[in-house]
Formats: structure tokens, C-alpha cells, sequence
């Protein structure tokens, strides 16, 4: 007879309490009085609303296709600081010539120096962690960290409630990098299942051009909580890459949280190849007219993975453009999710807003739930919106093996087409030949 476990409230709180109460301390003698006490108010302020919350089920809206449940099971620890031993801990990370010297590295959250290389970077950028960072840094950090929207969301004020270190970016006025960043975040798990929280902070102000890597990996049984914030000034450049490669038996939750000046634009494209189960949440807040933002979306999941993307794209101001396209490959008994919410209020005139979603299906069990939104009270907008659920076609396959191609072969060459669009948006070359190789 099979036996059903009831997850109730009380579980949840648990699950929540046990993890603040393994916070690490605040770095006092690593930081400056003032934002020692700052950082202390903010992740006090963070841990009372988590105390008011309880993880969600799918009696919630948001997370009606996504079971969290199992995280429950898990008897999560909070990892002691990461020593490292050398570029051994790296063997799982994406090489990328291109950034050897513009690479920071951090390991269940916290900054690995060792691992680090940023001596590639100009003038006029700051690359390093929040325990490092020079005083004079300091009056443009505390600001703005943990003020977008959203901050009161439960596993976002969990990483609020819980930072320790911050992996920041931050470009001055008029500053343009050639070279990529590639930004780290790696999961050393020991013998329990541990949970890390990293936390991102990038700042490009106006006229500024920067290119960010940014990639979750890992090895063994582990959660990540992860959150990043970014900031665009005035006619700001940020081309965002985001690698989640987790090991398969990872939990990984994810948050990007943007906010866009006028004539600023911002380009993301997601790749989701890892995790038993996991979820990206990209929010966009358009604060200027003029404002362009380009999502592009590419997860693979297969085995019993569970994949879950959740986006919302708030337009403000008139003459915005958004353009999204996230596409999905699930095989076996995989599960995947889409939800992408476009706001589009009245004070957004003559936007232009486009979203799809298209998904392939290579397995009778795969699943997918896809739901594209668009709330528009707007009158003079272009908007539109879409999903597709597919399989390979039976005659385009035909067509390839009577030109001399096996099955294998010809499924594999349809399977590069579908993801040449979203792999093409990479900026950087290395980067788009290692997700090839592992299709």
C-alpha cells in the first residue's frame, strides 16, 4: 500500500526558520561600520518578512505546475566557507578564453580569490566582492541592493535575509569592456545536502557597454538560492548570458531582477541544461521611455527533470520595445514550464511587445504547461503573443535519411536547427561551441 506524506504549513515554516538560523554573521571586520550596519538592517528587515511567509504549493498560482514539496525532505546545511583547493575546483566550469583574466569565482556563495582573475578589466569598472569593496565604493552600493520590486517575494528575502558576501560589478560613466565577464557561481556540496545563496549586484552606468557570463554550476546534491540585480543608466549596454549547468541532482531557485534607464537596452539570453528541478525568474522594469529588452530563452530537460521559467516584463513609459523568444526541449518523463507576463499600464504608448514560446517534444511523456501573458490598458501599442507545442516531423526526417542520413542523425540536425536561433544570440564564440557540443 503506498503511503502519502502531508507537507503542512508548519513543515514549511521549519524549512525556513532552520535556514535563518544558519545564517552566517555578518562580516563586520570585513567591512566599513556604516555598511556593516546597514547590511545588518537590510537582512534583519529581509528575515521578518521570510518569518511571515511559508514556501509555496501548488495551490499558488505562481507555482501551480512546479512542486516544491521535496525540498522538504532534504536535511539542507549551510556550508562552511569555502577553502580552495586551486583550479581543481574549476573542472567543472565553461572554459572561455576569451575571459581568462576577466573571470570572479565564487564557491557556496562566498569570494574565492584564488579562483579569481580579473586582471584583463580597463579603467573605470570594479569587479570583486562586497568584503572587498573600497569605502569610496560604498555611498553607490547601499542604495540601491535589495530595492527592486519583488524584494518581499519568500526565496529572494531568504537570500536577502541571508547574505554574507555580494559578487558586484560596477562600471563608471562611459565605461566600455571589450572582454566578456564571466561571473561564477559554484556548489561544492560535502557530505549532507548544503544550501548556498549567492548573490549578484551589477551596475552599468549611463553610456556604458559591458558583457556578462554568468553561470551556475556544481557537483553532488545541493540548493541554490540565487538572486542578481542589475541596473542600467541612461543609454546603458548589458548583453547577459546566463549558464545554469547544475549537477542533476541540484535544486536550483534563480532570480533577475533589472531596472532600465531611458534609451538603455538589455539583452538575456538563458541557457537551462541542469537541476533535478529548477526555476529562473527574470523581472524587468522598464523605468524610462525608449527602453529596449531582449529575452531569449533556450531549456533542455530530460530524465525526470523539472524545468520552470517565470518572466515578467513591466513597460512604464512610452516607446518601449520588448522582444522575447524562449524555446524548450523536453524528452523522457521531463516536465517543463513557461510563464512570461508582459504589463503593458496606459502611460506605455507606442509599445512594441512580442512573445513566444515554442516548445519540442521528443518523448510521449514529456509535459509541458505553457502560458504567455500579455495585460495591456494601453491604446496605441503593437502587441503580440504566442506558444507552440510540437514533435519532429515525421516527413522532415524522411526527407534527411533518403539523403543518406541515419535517424540518429537526422533527428540530432533538426534538434540543432530548433536551438541555432537561441544559441546564435550568445555573444561569445567559445561560449556558443561548448553548448553545441553538450546537445
Amino acid at each position: 500500500m503506498t503511503q502519502t506524506t502531508t507537507i503542512t504549513s508548519v513543515d514549511r515554516d521549519r524549512f525556513l526558520s532552520k535556514i535563518l538560523k544558519q545564517r552566517f554573521p555578518v562580516p563586520v571586520d570585513q567591512l566599513d561600520q556604516e555598511t556593516g550596519e546597514w547590511l545588518q538592517n537590510i537582512r534583519e528587515q529581509s528575515a521578518s518578512w521570510v518569518s511571515r511567509l511559508t514556501l509555496p504549493t501548488t495551490k499558488d498560482e505562481e507555482w501551480r505546475f512546479t512542486n516544491i514539496s521535496e525540498l522538504l525532505d532534504l536535511d539542507i546545511v549551510t556550508p562552511d566557507s569555502f577553502t580552495g583547493e586551486g583550479d581543481q575546483s574549476l573542472g567543472n566550469i565553461t572554459t572561455i578564453p576569451e575571459a581568462e583574466d576577466t573571470r570572479l569565482v565564487f564557491v557556496n556563495g562566498n569570494y574565492a580569490e584564488e579562483l579569481s582573475n580579473t586582471a584583463g578589466l580597463p579603467q573605470g569598472i570594479y569587479v570583486g566582492s562586497l568584503t572587498n569593496l573600497p569605502e569610496a565604493f560604498c555611498k553607490y552600493f547601499r542604495p540601491f541592493l535589495g530595492t527592486l520590486p519583488g524584494k518581499e517575494e519568500v526565496f529572494t528575502a531568504l537570500n536577502t535575509a541571508s547574505i554574507a558576501d555580494v559578487a558586484i560589478i560596477w562600471a563608471a560613466p562611459n565605461t566600455v569592456v571589450e572582454k566578456p565577464i564571466h561571473l561564477v557561481f559554484l556548489s561544492v556540496a560535502g557530505e549532507s545536502v548544503t544550501i548556498s545563496q549567492p548573490r549578484g549586484w551589477i551596475v552599468a552606468e549611463q553610456n556604458c557597454q559591458l558583457t556578462i557570463i554568468e553561470e551556475y554550476n556544481g557537483s553532488s546534491s545541493y540548493v541554490t538560492n540565487a538572486v542578481t540585480e542589475i541596473w542600467l543608466g541612461e543609454n546603458a549596454q548589458i548583453n547577459h548570458t546566463r549558464l545554469q549547468k547544475e549537477s542533476e541532482t541540484a535544486h536550483h531557485i534563480g532570480k533577475t531582477a533589472v531596472n532600465q534607464k531611458q534609451d538603455s537596452r538589455y539583452t538575456l539570453t538563458e541557457i537551462n541544461l541542469g537541476g533535478k528541478l529548477s526555476r529562473h525568474t527574470p523581472e524587468i522594469h522598464q523605468d524610462g521611455a525608449q527602453t529596449a529588452t531582449y529575452l531569449h530563452g533556450l531549456t533542455i530537460a530530460k530524465g525526470q527533470q523539472i524545468a520552470d521559467t517565470h518572466s515578467v516584463v513591466n513597460l512604464h513609459h512610452p516607446h518601449g520595445t520588448t522582444e522575447q523568444l524562449h524555446k524548450t526541449i523536453v524528452s523522457d518523463r521531463a516536465h517543463v514550464v513557461f510563464n512570461g507576463k508582459v504589463f503593458v499600464p496606459k502611460p506605455a504608448q507606442l509599445t512594441n511587445a512580442s512573445q513566444l514560446n515554442r516548445n519540442l517534444l521528443l518523448s510521449p511523456k514529456a509535459r509541458v504547461n505553457t502560458k504567455p501573458e500579455l495585460q495591456i490598458t494601453a491604446d496605441n501599442v503593437k502587441c503580440s503573443h504566442g506558444a507552440t507545442v510540437s514533435q519532429l516531423e515525421a516527413d522532415e526526417i524522411f526527407y534527411l535519411r533518403s539523403r543518406g542520413l541515419t535517424e540518429n542523425d537526422a533527428r540530432q540536425l533538426l534538434i540543432d536547427a530548433f536551438v541555432a536561433e537561441i544559441i546564435d544570440k550568445i555573444p561569445v564564440k567559445s561560449v556558443q561551441q561548448t553548448i553545441q557540443s553538450s546537445m
